[in-house]
């Protein structure tokens, strides 16, 4: 029986990287101009489930391909030493010292020319600097990248300030943040961090149909299976371009009969459907329970709409002014939950939402207001 080659899981590098080459390619132009190329600190942001844990590990293998070191973390209290830490290893791994003295930062086998007992003395980013200098002298630079990121970590200041002394000094470095829409606005209104504002930002979208078709496709048929070209094409709409949907849809697409050859359409509205219950549980229940009550109250009220919403219908249903209205927008289009969609409009910027939404409004606690009265301005 052929293994189910779909990989539904936050993070996890699907077999196919759909629709993100330009991105990709930016970034290893970035790596290839040398210090101080802009494209070298980059920020991805977007929905949840957009891929941007899944850009940071893609930069990561690039970077590697290209001989350099990488450290990850998550923006969390001790991630600073957590990089250090890792860079001390893999750059024993990578770049074996013919000295074998670890007292000199009491980890691996590195020696980067400070005496034992001075790291007590050193601030962490001295003992980076040295860390990046002498892989800089053998040929390898050095790749940070932070997931989740957000302006409350004061780990996150540190180590921006520490990148721009790093730039300054002409090192072989580079960093690639993630985090939701929400946070990374608030990272870059902070006052301590306002050179990211020059960083590369780039806003994951939706992927093509046709690429998630073809994605598809080949993915099934690079397993030893085929699919109907019908249900392909279903397969495909139903996923919206969404890329964790993507991913998801086809895991269960392909776990309905795995020991036939040929996945059938009937195969893929089975697999749609286990598929949407899963986003649910996965993307909607943890979105929704980030926000207040009032954000998700805006949520139903627009929930009403079948596309597009107008802020002005939504403001009359929650029976508050626009201009009340208007600062919830400007919340949940931080938050990655919706999208502007032209002059007054707005749109859910996260697949099946509104369907989630008239299907749990209840159970979340939300009043299914007055819906059906014509002078709401249903669009």
């Amino acid at each position: 029986m052929p293994e189910n080659p779909f990989k539904p899981s936050f993070g996890s590098t699907p077999p196919v990287l759909v629709g993100r080459d330009d991105e990709l390619e930016d970034f290893a132009i970035g790596l290839e101009e040398g210090p101080g190329s802009p494209n070298r600190a980059t920020i991805f942001t977007g929905a949840r489930g957009v891929g941007k844990t899944v850009m940071l590990t893609e930069v990561a293998s690039h970077a590697l391909s290209a001989g350099w070191i990488s450290a990850d973390a998550t923006a969390e209290a001790g991630m600073l030493e957590e990089l250090h830490d890792q860079l001390l290893v893999k750059g024993r791994e990578l770049l074996p010292s013919p000295s074998r003295d670890v007292t000199s930062f009491g980890a691996g086998g590195l020696s980067i020319g400070i005496a034992p007992g001075d790291r007590r003395e050193l601030s962490w980013r001295q003992r980076m600097e040295a860390i990046i200098r002498t892989l800089n002298e053998r040929g390898a630079g050095i790749l940070i990248t932070v997931d989740e990121v957000h302006s409350g970590v004061e780990e996150l200041r540190r180590l921006a300030a520490a990148y721009q002394h790093f730039v300054r000094d002409d090192l072989d470095v580079a960093i690639a943040f993630a985090g939701l829409p929400s946070a990374v606005s608030a990272l870059l209104n902070d006052k301590v961090l306002t050179f990211l504002r020059r960083a590369h930002r780039v806003t994951l979208e939706d992927v093509p149909l046709e690429a998630v078709e073809r994605a598809l496709q080949a993915t099934i048929t690079g397993h030893g299976r085929r699919i109907d070209p019908e249900a392909l094409r279903a397969a495909a709409e139903a996923t919206l371009g969404y890329p964790f949907l993507i991913q998801l849809v086809g895991f269960h697409i392909w776990r309905q009969h795995p020991a036939r050859a040929v996945i059938t359409h009937e195969d893929v509205v089975a697999g749609i459907s286990a598929a949407r219950r899963r986003l649910g549980t996965t993307v909607h229940e943890a979105g929704l329970a980030d926000l207040s009550d009032v954000d998700r109250t805006f949520l139903v009220a627009m929930a009403q709409d079948p596309e597009r919403s107008k802020l002005a219908a939504i403001a009359a249903r929650m029976g508050v002014t626009a201009g009340y209205a208007s600062q919830y927008r400007a919340r949940l289009i931080e938050a990655g939950m919706i999208a502007p969609a032209g002059h007054g409009l707005v749109v859910f910027a996260v697949p099946y939402l509104r369907e989630y939404l008239h299907e749990h409004a209840a159970s979340l606690g939300l009043d299914t207001l007055k819906l059906d009265r014509p002078e709401n301005g249903l669009v």
